[in-house]
Order: structure tokens, then sequence, then C-alpha cells
């Protein structure tokens, strides 16, 4: 990945090479538009390249986008993102193939099916699992990629039709002119704009606050193990046990999942790689697959995501500044990212996304949101008067 040295100024400024941010320069790139995401890391750096690749949110409205798009995502980049289709939700009782009952209900109202699978059918679907399991359910929707061979997927593909990146590079502030950002000033100089599109992750709150917009959000760790490659199964794509992820081409099994290691903004960029939580995954991972169990942890990571309060997404232009829009996924970036890049690219040509109505995911909704929100759902320590 190549950067530019001195750039002076794009149409669109976009801060945050993550998935959303990447994938909306490739949308606006691929129309024509002069488009410049920047970064303080690394393209995929953050949590974007650091998670389980799944590619199934069907309670967001961006849902039947995602589903439209995924399969022509290789065709559409021109480079391989190893997306594979579908996928197996596992339940050990009853209970929880209730609780599944209403993803396979919300998915089929907006047209895509599942099946029931017994124990029997389960296991031969999905060879690793033992007898605890007593069913699932088979998603004919969804699927997984690799989230590091995508973000850099929509990186190359940004560039090829006349997009820039440049890394490392710090966001210090912006300078503003009759209610709109004139320009984003960094650590390598001031670079003017006519429309900013803040989707920096954690730091979205940090920034967005600099033009006196308020995000709500908390940042946590999110973990992932790798294991030595194994067997391949059938099908690549099985969550269960409070665990997401997906066993790779080589046969690894990536996998993560809670609970929220929430920590403060100030520890962001310099979060460790791993934590105990991994004894918790690695133990939870067996009980999922155990005739995986054997199998060796042969690597581990963490990316921060960031939180807000209900735990949906933000897409939303501010009433000030008018020419901003701010766009914070809520740790569901990466799935949704194809579908989230195309609603914001036409924010910004159209005026408005004519695919989907993102009402839902304007800031609005958190305008009576209790100073202490964070305390109050357990998120962070109250704080002393």
């Amino acid at each position: 990945m190549s950067d530019i040295d001195s750039p002076k100024g794009a149409s669109v400024v976009i801060i945050g090479a993550g998935a959303t941010g990447l994938s909306t320069g490739w949308w606006l790139a691929r129309s024509g538009v002069d488009v410049l995401v920047i970064d303080q890391g690394l393209v995929g750096w953050g949590a974007s390249g650091r998670n389980g690749g799944g590619c199934s949110h069907h309670f967001s409205p961006l849902f039947v986008e995602e589903q439209r798009l995924w399969p022509q995502m290789d065709a559409l980049l021109g480079y391989p993102t190893e997306f594979q289709p579908k996928r197996i939700r596992i339940a050990f009782d009853e209970r929880q193939l209730e609780l599944y009952g209403r993803a396979v209900r919300n998915a089929a109202h907006q047209g895509f099916g599942s099946t029931l699978l017994d124990a029997k059918q389960l296991r031969e679907m999905v060879p690793l699992v033992g007898e605890e399991a007593v069913g699932g359910y088979f998603y004919d929707f969804g699927g997984h990629a690799n989230p590091h061979r995508t973000v850099q997927a929509y990186a190359w593909a940004m560039q090829d039709h006349g997009g820039r990146v440049l890394q490392e590079t710090r966001v210090a502030g912006f300078r503003r002119a009759g209610g709109r950002i004139i320009a984003v000033l960094t650590d390598r100089g001031e670079i003017g704009c006519d429309q900013v599109v803040l989707a920096a992750g954690p730091a979205t709150q940090r920034l967005a606050a600099m033009v006196d917009v308020s995000v709500p959000m908390v940042p946590a760790r999110a973990e992932m193990l790798v294991t030595e490659p194994l067997p391949l199964m059938p099908l690549g794509g099985v969550d269960g046990n409070g665990l997401y992820g997906r066993q790779t081409l080589r046969g690894n099994l990536a996998y993560g999942g809670g609970p929220h290691e929430w920590i403060d903004e100030d520890a962001v960029a310099g979060t460790p790689a791993s934590t105990p939580l991994m004894c918790n995954i690695a133990g939870r991972l067996a009980r999922l697959f155990p005739h995986a169990a054997h199998a060796k942890i042969i690597r581990s990571w963490a990316g921060v995501i960031e939180n807000t309060p209900d735990g949906r997404p933000v897409i939303d232009r501010p009433e000030t500044p008018g020419n901003m829009i701010v766009a914070s996924l809520s740790s569901i970036g990466f799935g949704l990212s194809p579908a989230t890049g195309h609603a914001i690219a036409e924010m910004i040509t159209q005026g408005h996304c004519r695919f989907a109505d993102l009402s839902s995911f304007s800031l609005s909704r958190f305008r009576g949101l209790e100073p202490d929100w964070a305390s109050l759902q357990g998120w962070r320590e109250p704080v002393s008067v």
C-alpha cells in the first residue's frame, strides 16, 4: 500500500481506513468522485481486520443489500475476499433453538430461507460438533469472508479507480467556515475538502466532538483466536455457544465472542493483543467443537470496537456541520460494509440512500440520553462527584 506524500485536498475526505471507510471510498471512486481516505494507523489495522468475518446481519435495514452484494464482491473489486455463502448456528438446548428462531423469522420476512436441523443432520454437516448439541439452523443466507483480504481488496480497488489512501496520519482538528468543514487538519498538514465522512471507529466520538457533534459510545476490546489447520468441514461458517467466526480455507478455526472488556478511550491506541479472556474463548470453542479440542492455538489478537448505547449503528449527517457524515457501525461494520459504503456514497452523490431507510441510524435517537448512560448500563464505573 503506497501512500501519497502531501495531499492538498480532495472532494471527499474519509477519516478511517476500516471496512466502512474503505468501502465508501471505493463506491465513490468508482463513480468518479475525487476521494481521499486517511487513517492514524494502517489499512484495516483496527477491528475491521480483526473479527470473525461474518456477513449475516438480518436485523439491519441494510441486510437485503448486504446479501445482494457479498456474492459479487470478488468480481466487483477485482481482488479476493474469500467470501463463502451460508451459515449454521448450533443450539445446546431447546431454549436456544427458540431464541435462534427469531432470526429465522426475521430473515424469512425479508425473503430469506432457513432449515431446522436435528442432531443427526447437524453432526453430518458439522463433523467437529459433539453429542451435546441438540440441533440448529442452516441459514440459506449470510456467509463469511476473510477480513484481512477484504479490507486490502477495498483499498486496492479504490486506488484502481483513482482514490487515494494516506496512512499513519493523525487528525488534529478541522477548519470550518459558514457551518461547513473546509479542511481537515492533520500532522501532515491541512487537507482541503468539500465533504467529510467520519468513520474512525472508537476515535469517532473524539473527532466528532471537535465540531460540536455528540456521538455516544464506549470502546471495548474484542478478542479472537486462531487454531492450527484442521480438516475442512462441508461449511466453514458455524456459530454457537456465544461465539462467532469461521473455518478458513486453510482449515484454521478463527473465533471470538464476548463478554466485552470495556476500556478507557485513552487506552485504545495501546491495547494489548491478547488477554486472559482467551482461556474463556478457548473453553467455549472446545465445547462448540469437541472433536477439535486437541487443536493448538497458534495466534490471537484484539481489535477495539465502538459500542453505541443501543448497540445499533449511526449513519447520519448532522445539521451542523452540514457537509459531514458520521458513520459508526457499533461492532458490525465488516459484514455490512458492502452495503454501508454504498449507502454513504449515495448520501454524498444523491443526497440520500435510495435503497434503504436509514432513519433508525439517526443520532437524534440519543437526544434524551442520560449523561451517565454508560454507568447505568454497567459499561463503566460510576464517576465520583
